[in-house]
């Protein structure tokens, strides 16, 4: 179990409740920063949930790759309290539950421990609220390579959405993937 695990027991800081968390402290954006508001998107589609985000404050996503290097390092335990007590997490490969931090971790640890050796590489990283929801999101993208204690080596690209609660903890995640595949020689 990859970083599915992982992510498992980093959504067990994101899904710890429905209600609208508030702004953490290193969200506020300053009068500069407001600069960095996006301009409304005129959809054809309905938006279920929001297209109204500015950019946050870099705390949450700073936890998001502290979540991502603690799995490679191995020790996932290390970084639990970047998880709220109760988090949902919605796997690539299906897996939804929504549990407590402990048992997410645990999962996640149990998981890596199966690996000799995982290694991330981050494509993108950002941090945004949602401002008619006042939710703070951190979204990240990379490659993930894993060595499994046999020697094969397997490799995924990961799009992670991160919810965060007003504590700062990750409360809910959403993790998609697609295999690692070489190009096609033409």
């Amino acid at each position: 179990m990859k970083k599915p695990l992982i992510m498992a027991a980093m959504a067990l800081f994101a899904a710890c409740g429905s209600n609208a968390p508030a702004p953490s402290p290193d969200s506020t954006m300053t009068k500069k920063d407001s600069s960095m508001a996006m301009s409304p998107i005129q959809s054809p589609y309905p938006v279920m949930y929001s297209s109204s985000f500015e950019m946050d404050g870099p705390k949450n996503a700073e936890s998001v790759l502290a979540l991502w290097k603690a799995y490679d390092n191995g020790n996932v335990v290390a970084v639990k309290d970047l998880i709220a007590d109760t988090i949902e997490v919605h796997l690539a490969d299906g897996l939804v539950m929504r549990a407590g931090r402990d048992t997410i971790v645990g999962m996640i640890q149990s998981a890596r421990n199966t690996l000799t050796a995982a290694v991330d590489e981050v494509d993108a990283v950002m941090a945004v609220k949602s401002k008619d929801k006042d939710e703070h999101w951190a979204l990240i993208w990379g490659m993930e390579k894993d060595t499994h204690k046999d020697g094969k080596v397997d490799s995924v690209y990961l799009q992670e959405t991160w919810r965060f609660n007003k504590d700062g903890k990750a409360d809910l995640l959403y993790q998609f993937n697609a295999k690692s595949m070489p190009a096609k020689k033409k």
